[in-house]
């Protein structure tokens, strides 16, 4: 198996709210031969100041990422958005300055979403993994619609023994996250985010998966608040065999 040395950009959102996805992530990736290496100088990659329209702050924070990332073979990041930002905004950023862009364009070219990157570069399936449970799937608005993930996640997801995968009514539908989307607008995110828990508990699924922590931090809330018993998870913590933990929203 050739060994691929990739960067774990872990997200903001990770290092703060769910380590546990970082680990598993890194499970993942050196299950299927990797070499993983977390880069120190890592911050935000500048997905909100760039939503926000502060594009001197998205720069400052894109030109420091790019530094960090810069001397790996590949970029691998647990979130489509953060991903998407690196990917398809980077070079959109530095688009009239000519000392950045073709380091942005580097940069970008080598950036994968994490299941995306172990399904098509690694060709790699979980083994010997097992989850007694019935889980649908939310496709993330970036990861779908920026970086084309969508039969990914479900290909990794398929040989884990014990799982049903049900589809979800609505599955390519906003979550109502939508990073700043939910702060400025909360009442439509909410309004939002009630159809989508609504779905969820529909199907009768156990586990509600997807690859996005903001998402699933929004849609494990309402969930929670509704008083529903479906639970939370990032896909990539069931493909790494650690979904027997705490749920997103639940207490360690």
């Amino acid at each position: 198996m050739t060994q691929h040395k990739v960067a774990l950009f872990v997200t903001c959102l990770v290092d703060m709210m769910r380590p546990r996805i970082g680990f598993a992530a890194i499970r993942a990736l050196e299950a299927a031969g990797c070499d993983v290496v977390v880069p120190e100088d890592q911050t935000c990659c500048g997905q909100p100041a760039l939503n926000s329209g502060d594009t001197d702050h998205a720069i400052a924070l894109a030109k420091q990422t790019i530094v960090a990332l810069e001397p790996y073979e590949a970029v691998v990041v647990p979130s489509g958005s953060c991903g998407g930002t690196i990917r398809c905004h980077y070079p959109e950023l530095f688009e009239h300055d000519p000392a950045w862009l073709p380091r942005a364009q580097a940069v970008a070219g080598k950036t994968w979403e994490i299941m995306a990157y172990l399904d098509e570069q690694c060709g790699w399936k979980p083994e010997g993994v097992q989850v007694d449970a019935k889980a649908t799937y939310h496709d993330s608005c970036s990861g779908l619609r920026e970086l084309g993930v969508k039969a990914q996640p479900r290909r990794l997801l398929k040989p884990i023994a014990g799982l049903e995968l049900t589809p979800l009514a609505g599955e390519e539908t906003c979550c109502g996250f939508g990073g700043t989307f939910c702060v400025k607008y909360p009442a439509i995110s909410n309004a939002i985010v009630g159809e989508k828990a609504d779905a969820s508990e529909a199907t009768g699924a156990d586990l509600l998966l997807a690859g996005d922590l903001g998402c699933l931090m929004n849609m494990a809330g309402k969930l929670n608040r509704q008083g529903s018993k479906v639970r939370a998870f990032h896909a990539i913590e069931l493909i790494a065999g650690m979904g027997d933990g705490p749920a997103i929203g639940e207490e360690a």
